[in-house]
């Protein structure tokens, strides 16, 4: 996904800093920072519906720039995942129907960002395929909305094949849960909400095959 010279002046003036200057760990810290002050959750307090317009908007730009700033670092090949030398000798392969995610988050909003829909309440068993892949997040509840501050755990299970990038499924999820959500439960194991932790476990998980035929 390539930045125009619009969005690389969007990131300085957002940012506050040159996309050249920034490194994945850094851009991190300062998106972060960015979701905590312009959370629309903030702005409720407020009576103008001008006002909390306006955060909204700020929000869904941050947000929407952010996507393409961790793609731009994926294309230069910045990994995230740790040391892949020991598997790149091996031939492996991941799957894994209906994996058990549980996210614990105070932000009310993060379920239906996680299944791209505002506009109606979530129902269990409602479904969401990850872009450029055919794996699905499947909800486990009924969600009906909670009041700001509320701190909620969402059950999702997460299924894919080994015709699916693991890698497109890690980002993706990480991007959405980046300060976002507090903490994960991923089949039963507490972790932090940390790219390489995802991926290591998951990784984990999901591997079927360690060493291809002789």
């Amino acid at each position: 996904m390539d930045i125009n010279k619009e969005e690389i002046e969007e990131v300085r003036e957002l940012f506050g800093k040159e996309l050249k200057n920034l490194d994945p760990t850094e851009f991190d810290q300062l998106h972060k920072a960015l979701q905590q002050k312009y959370h629309p959750d903030k702005f409720e307090r407020f009576d103008d519906e001008t006002v909390r317009e306006m955060a909204k908007d700020k929000f869904q730009r941050i947000e929407k720039l952010a996507e393409k700033v961790r793609s731009h670092f994926g294309q230069k090949a910045v990994s995230a995942y740790g040391d892949q030398s020991d598997l790149e000798k091996e031939a492996v392969r991941y799957r894994f129907d209906d994996m058990k995610i549980e996210i614990v988050t105070k932000n009310k909003d993060l379920k239906y960002k996680l299944f791209g829909t505002y506009l109606r309440w979530l129902e269990r068993g409602d479904k969401f395929q990850i872009p450029k892949t055919k794996a699905q997040i499947t909800i486990d509840q009924n969600h009906q909305g909670n009041r700001v501050g509320f701190v909620e755990t969402i059950r999702i299970y997460l299924s894919f094949t080994e015709a699916d990038s693991i890698e497109i499924i890690i980002d993706w999820l990480y991007g959405r849960l980046s300060g976002q959500a507090d903490a994960l439960i991923i089949e039963g194991k507490r972790l932090p909400v940390d790219q390489q932790a995802m991926a290591a476990h998951i990784r984990q998980k999901a591997r079927l095959q360690l060493r291809g035929p002789e």
